[in-house]
């Protein structure tokens, strides 16, 4: 019967033995069975059906219609990578991935968390599954699969292709599935300690394994516990500045840890005219207005090119006076701190019924440290009830008594912002399995229940107090008494209130100054305190056997029901809610939806044992689901399987998909963020800059919007401190709004696989896989992005998103404010081809060798955020998109020696230019930049001329050369049952390229390419 569960687990363990490669990420299936397959133990013939990722019914071979590649234990334990995510992300299918440890700057529910995207498609475009079923996700809909112990897994599953009608919503990219460890016997336990080059970095881990067995079932515990220490910006030289070691002295920022003001006709400087920034000098007594000078803000700029052709450029480089660099004070790696119990346990109730369940506890600390707020008061001109938190008249420190200073500008070096994330997982599932024969044929049966509850508490500190602020730069005077500086006047003392003097610069001590004034730092910085929590029930149905006999095989089928229910919540702190505090202003998200749904799958033999035919069979699903939300869909999918011979496969797919709106979607509060964004309008760095009919839109407004144009022929956009930016996309100086949209539709999906996998008999052990795959997502749910609003705007001309509801722009400075959110618009098409080849050997004297490559080249990666008629623009290689990435495993094992070496290659990308020369004698010696901007070519727009053709500009990008990063391990079995393992990861210490986009990361590198050579040691031990 099928529920002999040792021999089923060894027919699955050998199953995926021949069908998988011997390391990981390089997952072949074979076309023909071996001949070991024949050998193996004939008892287990009839328990070998198995059910594979992307099918309900179970079959004998591990080779299906759709791709699956395969990482086995076996593989995990050969790779100095520790956790779930990092193993993932090294697969050729996945992409640049929502956030990552390299983004201290993130916030939200998800901070912290580890999330894959499929082809590069987005994290909550692919399904991530925990034994067949759904791992719970946040509001947003993102899996975090860091929850999940490494040591629990047995072995992943990733389906290449789209699955929602065989598993529902999200599976549009793939389907991810973890498979943990069952029926182990014994005890087992592994220790591991490793850390970069550079003496940072730190990664422990401990984790065991145990496992009990009996006649009428098992119980198998995992336990991990993992530190990940916290990696500096600071301390390597890509991340050291705000543009790299290339640019060292470029972009630090104006709002400085010395404070500063913006000079008025009744706040003037000797010397200075109005309107101009000021510092304190140094030494200076900053109560008298002549203690202060013009502030130096040379952050590193370029002249502006022509509108018909690139010219050359002069760039003058940045310098570091009267400026800071704020990473200093930045994460390059955020620590993470994670522990965790697995529980699966297996019940025999009867020969032909058990009961399975699984239980899962884990905690996650994480935290992320950026610099001191950047405080400007110009940016609050408008809390306190419009009383903003301009310096007091009557403030002991306003070196003008009588005016109030409305413009000034500190930050708070003293107090880095540090935010820490506890986060918790209770996680059961209980299945009632089992087998029944009807008309001498067997069905297999199961009825679940799966209920998960997360809970995050998120503590920040370092954000301001508006209302305290307001009170310590608000009127103070000198107590006669004490000779201490006190709030308020001396007939009416503020008790409780300490007063601030923002001119006082970091490092010097003094009445009012921050450096080293405690009684100052708790009265200004609160700590706050946001909650979420996330809850999932899951009720499901299946049964599966075969309905009929044909003339080439047995009638498959599988039939199943589901009944969904999702809720979630996230409150930040009522401080932050308010607009109380300088943290991002944001409403809470509280809601949920449910969804019933049934399927039908089919497996139809058509013709086998044919010439030419040796095997036809078409496989069938289709998925009805309900929503309470938005309402029905349907979703169906045709595979195609053909063996023309025993050795060749050829196979493909055609599959609906969908991904419905998220809780976040519909029912997140309107948040406030300081995003990065590019500005078309700006004159010397956007479109603008060689588009005349973009400079005439900035100038004219568009659709008869007059009110979004009038800006200057020389306007530029502005950054932090209000002062042109040196690079984009740039931070705004003021906050924009996102929220949601409760009246989203589902994204719907269409895609496609062709391919074929050959193992060719002259050649044992080979096994190669070339598969041709394309996705479309239209009706796409666009978190809608200030940049692309602009760019809508000005650049493309459409005249509806050129309305005061999205944006509007300061009367004076010209710079935006934009409200956005999410929407259905436009559509995204991703294409290209995944190629695999595995090869294992074996040898009587040398032992046995293994070569395995997987690689993946996108040829196509389009994305349109519109529903109005504009030319597309490929973005191909464009900032995170690779177009090419691959990995090479070679493995060698003799007796108890064992050695692995794994090369993980990524393709050269492109991002947009910030600094260009063309001809660098052109430019005088004193400002030779680089020549970064190599790519210099006439691109479409996204906008059509008046004769319908697609207007094209000029464009100008930077190329960067690709990257080769190098594992190895050195492994010995001792004869005590342990094994032990050392390894470096990138052991030629070989670093990315920088980047200025900052990819997955907040600093200029990649953040998912290596940070440095990283050597570990394992110890594992059996007993």
């Amino acid at each position: 019967m099928t529920l002999k569960t040792t021999k089923l687990r060894d027919a699955i363990s050998f199953a995926l033995a021949v069908g998988a490669t011997t390391l990981a990420g390089t997952g072949v299936a074979l076309a023909q069975q071996t001949t070991a397959s024949q050998t193996q133990d004939q008892e287990a013939t009839t328990l070998d059906r198995i059910e594979v990722t992307g099918t309900r019914i179970r079959q004998v071979d591990v080779e299906t219609a759709q791709p699956v590649t395969f990482i086995t234990r076996e593989d995990i334990e050969k790779q100095g990578f520790q956790s779930v995510a990092e193993i993932l992300q090294n697969i050729s299918a996945t992409g640049t991935p929502p956030l990552s440890r390299a983004s201290p700057l993130s916030a939200g529910e998800n901070a912290g968390g580890t999330f894959i995207s499929l082809r590069n498609l987005g994290a909550a475009r692919n399904l991530v599954l925990l034994n067949g079923r759904r791992l719970p996700i946040s509001t947003s809909g993102l899996a975090d699969i860091s929850k999940i112990p490494t040591a629990a897994v047995e072995r992943i599953e990733v389906l290449k292709d789209g699955a929602s009608s065989i598993y529902g919503s999200d599976a549009i990219a793939g389907v991810i599935n973890i498979i943990t460890r069952s029926n182990f016997e014994g005890a087992k336990a592994s220790a591991y300690f490793g850390q970069y080059g550079q003496g940072d970095g730190d990664i422990t881990r401990a984790d065991a394994v145990i496992g009990f067995k009996g006649e009428k079932g098992s119980l198998t515990a995992a336990a991990e516990w993992r530190e990940e220490d916290p990696v500096f910006a600071r301390n390597r030289p890509f991340s050291a500045f705000p543009r790299s070691n290339l640019h060292p002295t470029d972009n630090w920022t104006t709002v400085g840890q010395f404070g500063g003001f913006v000079t008025t006709a009744t706040t003037p400087v000797p010397g200075v005219p109005a309107g101009t920034r000021v510092v304190l000098i140094p030494g200076a007594d900053p109560r008298l207005p002549s203690s202060y000078r013009r502030q130096d803000t040379t952050t590193g700029s370029c002249t502006a090119t022509t509108l018909t052709s690139p010219g050359p450029q002069t760039c003058v480089p940045g310098n570091t006076a009267d400026k800071s660099n704020t990473n200093l004070q930045t994460d390059l790696r955020t620590p993470v701190e994670s522990k965790s119990l697995y529980v699966d346990g297996i019940w025999d109730l009867t020969d032909d019924i058990r009961f399975r369940t699984n239980m899962l506890y884990s905690n996650r600390l994480s935290s992320r440290t950026v610099a001191g707020y950047p405080m400007q008061a110009a940016s609050f001109a408008s809390s306190n009830n419009g009383a903003g938190v301009g310096i007091a008249p009557t403030s002991f420190f306003n070196p003008y008594p009588g005016q109030t200073i409305t413009n000034w500008w500190r930050r708070t070096w003293e107090v880095p912002r540090v935010s820490d994330a506890d986060s918790s997982d209770y996680m059961f599932s209980g299945v009632f399995e089992g087998s029944f024969e009807f008309a001498d044929r067997f069905f297999d049966w199961d009825v679940g229940y799966l209920w998960n509850q997360s809970r995050q508490v998120q503590s920040t500190f370092g954000n301001l107090n508006l209302a305290n602020l307001r009170a310590a730069v608000g009127p103070s005077f000198r107590d006669p008494v004490t000779g201490q500086v006190r709030c308020g006047t001396a007939a009416s003392p503020i008790n409780g209130c300490v007063p601030f003097n923002p001119f006082l610069p970091f490092g010097v001590t003094g009445a009012g100054g921050l450096t080293g004034n405690t009684a100052l730092e708790n009265y200004l910085f609160q700590e706050e305190h946001a909650t979420g929590e996330t809850e999932t029930e899951i009720m499901t149905a299946n049964i599966a056997g075969t309905i009929v006999e044909l003339p080439a095989g047995a009638l498959g089928f599988a039939f199943g029901v589901e009944h969904r229910k999702e809720t979630g919540k996230y409150v930040p702190d009522a401080l932050a809610v308010t607009g109380g505090s300088t943290n991002l202003s944001s409403g809470p998200t509280r809601g949920g939806y449910s969804v019933n749904e049934a399927y039908l799958e089919l497996q139809v033999p058509i013709l086998a044992d044919l010439p030419f035919v040796k095997e036809l069979s078409l496989n069938v699903a289709s998925r009805f689901s309900d929503y309470d939300t938005f309402g029905e869909t349907t979703n169906n999918k045709f595979g195609l399987k053909w063996k023309p011979i025993e050795s060749l496969l050829v196979r493909g797919t055609i599959a609906d998909g969908f991904r419905a709106p998220t809780i976040a979607d519909l029912f997140g509060g309107g948040s406030q963020t300081f995003s990065f964004y590019s500005d078309p309008c700006d004159t010397l760095r956007g479109a603008a800059s060689t588009d005349a009919s973009v400079r005439a839109n900035c100038q004219n407004g568009v659709g008869g919007n007059g009110a979004l144009g009038g800006l200057a022929a020389s306007y530029r956009q502005l950054g932090q401190g209000f002062v042109p930016v040196g690079t984009q996309p740039s931070q705004t100086p003021v906050a924009f709004t996102s929220g949601a949209n409760p009246a989203l539709q589902p994204e719907l999906s269409e895609s496609k696989t062709l391919g074929m996998v050959w193992s060719p008999t002259f050649v044992e052990g080979l096994n190669i896989a070339l598969d041709w795959w394309n996705i479309r997502i239209d009706n796409t749910i666009v978190g809608d992005a200030p940049s692309t609003i602009l760019d809508d705007c000005y650049v493309k001309g459409i005249a509806s998103r050129c309305v005061p509801t999205l944006f509007t722009r300061d009367p004076a400075l010209g710079y935006p404010t934009v409200t956005f959110g999410n929407r259905n618009a436009g559509f995204r098409e991703v294409e290209g081809f995944d190629f695999d080849v595995n090869y294992r050997w074996r040898t009587d004297e040398m032992g046995t060798f293994s070569v395995g490559s997987t690689s993946t080249y996108t040829s196509k990666d389009v994305f349109v955020s519109t529903n109005d008629p504009v030319y597309p623009i490929s973005a191909v290689g464009f900032t995170s998109t690779f177009r090419i990435r691959s990995n090479l495993n070679l493995g060698w094992e003799m007796g108890r020696f064992g050695v692995s070496w794994m090369t993980r290659y990524f393709s050269k990308m492109e991002e947009a230019c910030t600094y260009f020369t063309p001809n660098a004698s052109n430019v005088p010696a004193v400002t030779v930049d680089h020549l970064e901007c190599n790519d210099i070519q006439f691109r479409p727009t996204g906008a059509l001329n008046a004769d319908g053709t697609p207007r094209s500009s000029l464009s100008r990008r930077r190329e960067v050369g690709s990257t080769t990063f190098n594992d190895v391990q050195v492994r010995y079995q001792t004869p005590w049952d342990a094994t032990i393992a050392v390894g470096a990861n990138n052991v030629f210490e070989k670093y990315g390229p920088v980047m200025y986009s900052q990819p997955s990361a907040n600093v200029s590198y990649y953040g998912e390419f290596d940070i440095g050579r990283f050597i570990y040691m394992k110890y594992t031990q059996k007993f």
